[in-house]
């Protein structure tokens, strides 16, 4: 999965796009200018291949929206963990309805899916997880995360939680920084797994592991990690969706060598699908070097992030559902 360079496609990036290793696409606030603008792009990226490719953006609300203007703005995610603690049963309507609202803003200019919904745990140390998070609690992360999905289904979209097994405990910015994490498997086990398999139980499409270092448990990444993602993700969880790596160019992942390394060993591991976002060279030397056999069930897997449904963005606009909803969101933020 790759990134472009603006709000249009250049020839080379159309050829580039074509290559048999690229599957996907991903958004940024770059690639964004208006609704009708970012309809047209991914109309033509969708057109580009057949099976299509993949279009993914970082959509959760809160500090982490892409698209801003003409979109509603979201709230994010303590928020409703702040309302839970108020009132539960609210929180939950609130979680499903900002979970559909997301997604059906999102499907209506042809976007398949959002890297959402974080599922760490606000452990009170992680400035770049921090309101991202629902919750310190796991009990209330997983039942605002199960609502937040089922409203995303609804909308026709699938989930991919992160930041597995749980980035909420590390200080450091795996984006700028080496992050480790040094507590015992056990109390990560005990706490921050938690939400993963209760959405693993209910479906979860898909799953993106932290450029974090387990150093309790093993040496490297949880992303680099056959113990993570093969034994416990895969075995003891028994999870069937998609494993994405995070970024590749971020400091976290520098302990796998250059990115064409960085990329096999995250496949070797058990990523499905890896990704490398900013830099036009190094995507380039991936998809280029990359000599990893296409997997099968790899691509089995990844046939479930496809957006289902469509209704223009006019249309949804239209809808007595999302006026009261959008609402709501409006209110709020």
């Amino acid at each position: 999965m790759v990134g472009v360079r603006g709000t249009e496609l250049l020839p080379e990036e159309k050829e580039f796009l074509r290559h048999p290793n690229v599957g996907g696409v991903i958004l940024f606030t770059r690639n964004f200018q208006s609704v009708e603008q970012v309809a047209r792009l991914t109309q033509e990226i969708h057109s580009l291949r057949t099976p299509a490719l993949l279009i993914a953006v970082d959509h959760e609300g809160g500090r982490v929206q892409r698209f801003r203007e003409g979109f509603t703005r979201l709230p994010a995610a303590r928020g409703l963990g702040n309302i839970y603690d108020k009132d539960r049963a609210r929180a939950l309507r609130l979680a499903e309805d900002m979970g559909w609202l997301m997604a059906a803003e999102l499907r209506a200019v042809g976007v398949d899916f959002s890297f959402a919904p974080v599922l760490d745990l606000d452990h009170g140390v992680s400035k770049v997880i921090g309101d991202r998070a629902f919750h310190s609690d796991p009990q209330a992360v997983a039942a605002l995360a199960m609502r937040y999905m089922r409203g995303m289904k609804h909308a026709g979209m699938s989930a991919t939680g992160k930041h597995f097994p749980g980035h909420g405990a590390v200080e450091a910015d795996s984006h700028h920084d080496v992050a480790v994490d040094p507590r015992r498997y056990e109390d990560i086990a005990f706490a921050d797994l938690l939400p993963f398999q209760r959405l693993i139980h209910a479906g979860l499409a898909g799953i993106m592991p932290a450029h974090v270092i387990y150093s309790a448990v093993r040496d490297e990444p949880a992303g680099f990690s056959k113990f993570w993602l093969q034994e416990v993700l895969r075995r003891r969880m028994a999870f069937q969706g998609v494993i994405f790596s995070d970024d590749l160019e971020m400091e976290g992942a520098r302990q796998a060598g250059d990115v064409v390394a960085r990329a096999e060993a995250a496949m070797a591991a058990g990523c499905d699908m890896v990704l490398v976002c900013n830099d036009q060279q190094k995507m380039q030397q991936v998809v280029q070097g990359l000599r990893a056999p296409l997997d099968p069930t790899s691509q089995l897997r990844l046939v479930r992030l496809h957006g289902r449904g469509h209704v223009t963005y006019p249309e949804l606009q239209a809808q007595a559902h999302w006026q009261s909803v959008a609402a709501v969101a409006r209110a709020w933020v």
